[in-house]
């Protein structure tokens, strides 16, 4: 249900302020909501990557690698329902639920698949040297966005559209990544406490710019032209 659109005007390319603006005004009423669903984020995260690593008592080399190969497999449907679906939700004035994070779920292999050839063409530009891979990351961060609004896309369709959409805002994006230092040293301060309130606000910024890109960047590409260049 459809309750407020928040007055912003994605028709024009808005300011990195003006997001980050318009973000905490999406926070509103919906702050506590948004850190649960993360906290519920954040443990299934803590399960599968710390809780049988060597860094812990419990550890376990065969149950570690187990849960590392699980997060990797829940990374996709994981992004698609919660980093995007959850928070273009939001933004669009229409109703969350904890619950919706899991959305990403009901399009298993596709965002699977999606998730590991992301994973595996940053790796590979980042062999060639540190900064290809940090290009690449940005160049696919609006892939999960895409595949939330075109579920039926094919995944290298996904990764290629939103290498076109992010054609000429790569530094915009770097740089409003880069506006939330401060809010990552405050997390890091409250021992990480304070960033399920702080990634909230990260990522409705990330859903606002892409709806800014959608509506004033509109992309179309063929199925056969679904190749990450």
């Amino acid at each position: 249900m459809e309750t407020n659109n928040f007055n912003m005007d994605y028709s024009v390319i808005q300011s990195n302020e003006e997001i980050r603006s318009q973000s905490r005004k999406q926070l509103r009423g919906a702050w506590g909501k948004m850190a649960f669903a993360f906290f519920v984020y954040f443990s299934i995260n803590t399960i599968c990557t710390y809780a049988f690593s060597e860094r812990s008592p419990l550890y376990n080399p065969v149950l570690d690698s187990l849960l590392k190969m699980v997060y990797i497999i829940l990374f996709g449907p994981f992004y698609m329902g919660f980093f995007a679906g959850f928070f273009l939700k939001r933004i669009r004035g229409q109703e969350i639920k904890t619950e919706y994070m899991f959305d990403g779920f009901n399009y298993f292999l596709p965002s699977l698949i999606t998730g590991l050839l992301m994973i595996l063409f940053i790796v590979l530009w980042s062999l060639l040297l540190i900064i290809p891979g940090i290009i690449k990351n940005i160049a696919y961060s609006m892939t999960f966005h895409i595949m939330y609004d075109n579920p039926e896309i094919k995944p290298l369709e996904a990764l290629r559209k939103s290498e076109v959409m992010m054609k000429d805002y790569k530094m915009k994006k770097f740089l409003l990544d880069l506006s939330f230092i401060g809010w990552y040293l405050l997390g890091f301060i409250t021992l990480g406490i304070g960033f399920i309130w702080i990634y909230p606000y990260i990522w409705l910024a990330e859903a606002n710019f892409y709806e800014n890109l959608k509506h004033k960047k509109p992309v179309e590409i063929s199925e056969t032209d679904g190749r990450p260049a």
